[in-house]
């Protein structure tokens, strides 16, 4: 068969998409087509084919060989000998030299500044400095004017049509012990969150350094944020700032705690798995909004669930650059994110909900299995049990993995073509067929190609993906493609492709008559 038909039957169906926008839509009718077909097939798995992994970008994949563990470490040691990374230390007037939260900012603000220099000024580097004013409330955690700092490295898109479009990365260098409150005694945070900002100080060296030569179309943008722990104040000033200058912000990746914790005889943790959290219904979505989110059945298909998809898409590509990881003498996983169906873990929260708030898809990456003896804890020893988050309970290589899955989905979703836009479903009429129609996305190259993709509705991930050829663009620019699958029984998305297989995100349809 070729990439535009499909089995229903004995027959092979041709398909001609001619532009909806034209105002001419085909519907595919195929007499005594039975509910499966001869090979004992149902449509939803007679059609299309089984999705697999995207081409590996060599380019990208030796990006990623430029992450080490030993950078890692460098990183979050270095981030350890500021003391106190509390947010409020940076009113402190009584701190010693090097310590304190300000302390921390001046040294990633120089390390991606020696990035810049490395690449020949690719790196556009920023410090936003703002004052929180003091909290309200029964528990406040500022009480007075706070100076708070973003620092954070721009790599401006190649392709002028498409710079516009940002993907981010972000970690968290504020840190705490048990009193949220001290600014003073030791707090090393180790893993919550030198270990995030480790991530993005990463992502950003190795894709900085091929900038040259990779080429990614869209913007990406690597943050460190201050004041998660008194209240996400450093992401939320950001998501507003970027809502209000109009970022086009497509992705965020946030970790926090990605340390891999190594507690000994914890016998649970797996060091071949990262969660990655999202939300289902928008958070900043209407009542009306969510009213129509609930009648399709698209609880889960926020763009922040989509991005999260679209990351484990990536990791099947990378999984020789990721992984394995050794599970004993003879057993080896891939190193892979687990997708987790919620905002984030209970009684926890952080800075990807700020973006969300600002209607942003945004995500979470932590580590499998968290040891809270080692999160927000003096550093002691207790009946022989040893509380603090130090720098001996991280596993670099794990961080360094993690990272290496940062940079992949940024560098992928960066290179492929925008997302498609006005993606409908028609409902014009009862069948069993489903009319797709969309339009390019901003700045999206004429050579973009196109997937539908589908999965059952109870199903996690996208299973199966029918490619879109030449024929189904109309004179117009716009797309329509007809598939003998019933709409009522899978959840159907739309991704832009490049030549060499970059995909963006899917992007689900809306009704349309």
């Amino acid at each position: 068969m070729n990439r535009n038909s499909f089995r229903v039957g004995r027959k092979i169906v041709v398909v001609k998409f001619p532009s909806v926008f034209m105002g001419i839509l085909l519907l595919v009718s195929v007499s005594g087509a039975s509910a499966l077909s001869d090979d004992g097939k149902r449509d939803l798995d007679a059609n299309g084919s089984a999705i697999v992994a995207a081409p590996t970008d060599r380019q990208i994949a030796d990006a990623l060989k430029g992450i080490s563990a030993a950078e890692i470490e460098k990183t979050i040691a270095t981030l350890v000998t500021f003391h106190n990374r509390s947010t409020i230390s940076s009113m402190d007037t009584d701190l010693p030299k090097g310590e304190g939260v300000t302390a921390a900012a001046d040294w990633i603000e120089s390390e991606l500044k020696r990035y810049a220099a490395e690449c020949g000024g690719c790196l556009e580097v920023k410090r936003d400095t703002f004052t929180e004013p003091p909290q309200t409330g029964a528990r406040p955690r500022i009480v007075k004017p706070t100076t708070i700092s973003n620092v954070y490295a721009i790599l401006r898109g190649s392709d002028p049509a498409q710079a516009q479009r940002m993907i981010l990365v972000t970690g968290h260098y504020d840190s705490r012990n048990t009193d949220i409150m001290d600014s003073h005694g030791a707090a090393p945070g180790a893993n919550d969150d030198a270990s995030g900002v480790a991530v993005s100080l990463a992502c950003a060296h190795a894709l900085s350094k091929v900038a040259s030569g990779l080429k990614l179309p869209a913007t990406l943008v690597f943050v460190a944020v201050a004041g998660e722990e008194q209240g996400l104040n450093g992401s939320a000033h950001l998501a507003k700032l970027a809502k209000s200058e109009g970022w086009q912000l497509e992705a965020v990746l946030n970790n926090d705690i990605v340390g891999g914790n190594t507690t000994p005889g914890d016998t649970l943790q797996d060091k071949s798995a990262v969660r990655v959290f999202s939300e289902s219904i928008p958070a900043s979505a209407t009542p009306a909004e969510q009213s129509a989110i609930l009648r399709l059945g698209y609880e889960s298909d926020s763009p922040s669930r989509e991005e999260a998809r679209a990351i484990a898409d990536v990791a099947r590509s990378y999984k020789r650059v990721l992984g394995p990881v050794k599970a004993g003498a003879k057993t080896a996983y891939d190193f892979h994110p687990v997708m987790e169906f919620r905002p984030d873990r209970f009684l926890r929260g952080g800075d990807h909900s700020s973006f969300n708030q600002q209607g942003f898809a945004a995500v979470r990456f932590t580590e499998w299995r968290e040891d809270f003896n080692h999160q927000h804890q003096n550093v002691r020893t207790e009946n022989g049990v040893e509380y603090g988050d130090l720098l001996k309970f991280v596993d670099f290589d794990y961080v360094a993995r993690v990272a290496r899955l940062n940079a992949a989905a940024m560098a992928t979703l960066a290179a492929a073509p925008s997302a498609p836009a006005n993606v409908h479903v028609v409902v014009q009429s009862l069948d069993n067929n489903t009319t797709l129609s969309w339009a390019g996305g901003p700045g999206a190259p004429a050579q973009t190609g196109y997937e539908v993709v589908w999965r059952e509705l109870a199903a996690p991930d996208w299973q199966r993906s029918a490619p879109v050829g030449d024929s189904s663009r109309g004179s117009d620019g716009g797309y329509s493609i007809t598939l003998p699958v019933s709409k009522d029984n899978v959840i159907f998305g739309v991704r832009a492709v490049d030549r060499v297989g970059h995909r963006s995100v899917a992007v689900v349809p809306t009704p349309a008559r």
